[in-house]
């Protein structure tokens, strides 16, 4: 039998600290209690004990670029980041878009044993936005795929993207769309606005996104299909989501940290880590996404962790991939942007970083409230101890963080999957 216990936690940082026991994967008690024979302990010295995070948006590049990430170097530096489920995305060589390749990476993520590894299947065949994808197959396979996206290009025709919504409710599944109507985005390296005017930059028009969103929607409503909204940018998309929930559209969405925190001032500097899909725009677009996400508009946090190799960085800014790390940091930009600024408190980290994730993408066993009985994937933070950011110290293979150098708040120390450590004080648990 596995015990731990951990000693000194503050659960939602409430309260006074308490003792959580965790047995064969399993929150057993809670209180002042006395440490059993064989258990391994934990100080937290009154830390802030969370549910483990969960990730809808990782790309873990395996198969196809093992050489920027593998989903053993990709699941380690999640377990670090404080996660305990992540969804990696179907833009992998060969294309994750039948049984065969999402159960590969269903049975390479429990190898690796460090966090669950849910395979998001491809809508279309290739990503090429032509044919569906064999969705009820891979729903059926092994990995019971949750989560259906072609992220990384949009699923831009209409009739098939309502075909796919209509096909999901049967197989109980969620169609998570990258919202770019593609016309609207030929040659565009960044926000469309002032900045990328004076830059020489071809722009990237907030109804790219806006536009797909709207139509989404309706078409969601139309089937009564579970829609679910990847990376929101712009402020106008805020407006449509919430828009839409007013109507009862099963629509969810997600905001990455960058977007929170960065904005197209970053252009001036020229640097490819900047490039992202969609890419950074307005103070004021950031500001409406906090505000968002505070009110739950925006549903949750998602990292869009997209590790590249050096070359495909560091080059000119229009030949450069987009995407940047995120596993690693997400946690600490969550506490900058929206604990810090009292947007949120820690139960509503665990409701954006956790709960809800967990809640969209059909994970019964994860974002779980801290209780007696129920499964301990835990998550440990020292939310006083500031760090500075280095690429090269990360579990990843790439080293692609827009935070270089910068000292973020909020340190994992400790990472539990059904009770067994994972990731404790900055290193992976042997």
């Amino acid at each position: 039998m596995t015990i731990v216990l951990i000693k000194g936690a503050r659960p939602y940082g409430e309260g006074d600290p308490v003792d959580v026991l965790v047995e064969d994967g399993v929150i057993t008690d809670i209180g002042s209690l006395d440490t059993p024979d064989d258990a391994e302990v934990i100080e937290a010295g009154g830390q802030v004990l969370l549910p483990g995070f969960v990730d809808l948006h990782t790309h873990l590049r395996e198969p196809g670029r093992e050489d920027t990430e593998t989903i053993a170097t990709g699941s380690a530096a999640a377990a670090l980041g404080g996660y305990t489920a992540v969804f990696a995305m179907a833009n992998t060589d060969p294309v994750a878009d039948n049984a065969v390749i999402v159960d590969h990476v269903w049975r390479r993520g429990q190898e690796a044993g460090l966090v669950d590894v849910h395979p998001v299947g491809a809508v279309t065949v290739g990503l090429k936005g032509e044919k569906l994808a064999e969705l009820g197959t891979m729903a059926k396979s092994e990995a019971r795929v949750k989560v259906f996206s072609d992220d990384g290009l949009c699923v831009a025709d209409p009739l098939l993207m309502r075909r796919a919504l209509e096909y999901s409710t049967s197989l109980g599944v969620v169609i998570a769309q990258h919202a770019e109507e593609p016309r609207l985005t030929v040659g565009a390296q960044a926000h469309e606005g002032e900045r990328a005017a004076r830059l020489g930059y071809t722009g990237w028009p907030a109804s790219a996104e806006e536009s797909i969103v709207a139509r989404d929607c309706l078409l969601a409503e139309h089937a009564n299909a579970r829609l679910h909204v990847c990376h929101v940018s712009t402020s106008g998309t805020a407006d449509i989501l919430k828009w839409a929930k007013e109507r009862g559209t099963k629509v969810s969405a997600e905001v990455t940290p960058h977007h929170l925190l960065l904005t197209d001032e970053r252009l001036s500097t020229y640097d490819p880590v900047n490039k992202v899909n969609p890419p950074l725009r307005t103070e004021s677009d950031a500001e409406k996404l906090r505000a968002a996400l505070a009110e739950g508009v925006i549903d949750c946090v998602a990292t869009d962790h997209a590790p590249h190799a050096v070359q495909d960085k560091d080059c000119e800014w229009s030949s450069a991939r987009p995407g940047m790390l995120g596993l690693q940091t997400a946690l600490s930009i969550v506490v900058e942007t929206m604990v810090r600024t009292g947007l949120l408190d820690w139960r509503g980290v665990a409701r954006v970083m956790s709960e809800r994730p967990a809640e969209i993408g059909n994970l019964s066993d994860h974002g779980r409230p801290i209780e007696v009985g129920e499964p301990a994937n835990l998550t440990l933070v020292d939310p006083d101890t500031e760090w500075t950011v280095r690429g090269a110290e990360f579990a990843s293979i790439a080293a692609n963080t827009p935070y270089e150098g910068m000292r973020l708040p909020g340190v994992v120390t400790a990472t539990l999957l059904r009770g067994r450590i994972t990731a404790r004080e900055g290193k992976i648990a042997s």
